[in-house]
């Protein structure tokens, strides 16, 4: 598993959109093509490859889907993606 997320969060818009939801909150796909400037298939699938490692959680509403990290992480994996939103900040 950790393999999977060290991968998952090893490309940059996925790493971004995790910084986006960090803040606790729900996103939808609309919100994070904006922030991200991605288009709608680009952050889909992008989505899909975080939720696939465990880090986020999915919610449609109507048209919508809405996401938002995982509240049941981990400990691990809480600290490993704590770990790298820091290095990120560290980077920039």
């Amino acid at each position: 598993m950790i393999v999977t997320v060290l991968s998952a969060l090893a490309e940059p818009t996925r790493l971004a959109a995790m910084r986006l939801l960090a803040d606790g909150s729900e996103h939808c796909v609309c919100e994070l093509m904006h922030e991200l400037g991605a288009s709608q298939s680009r952050m889909s699938r992008h989505m899909q490859v975080l939720k696939q490692a465990g880090l986020v959680v999915d919610r449609r509403d109507a048209q919508w889907v809405r996401y938002r990290t995982r509240p049941d992480l981990p400990p691990a994996l809480s600290r490993l993606l704590d770990a790298a939103l820091a290095a990120e900040e560290v980077r920039a």
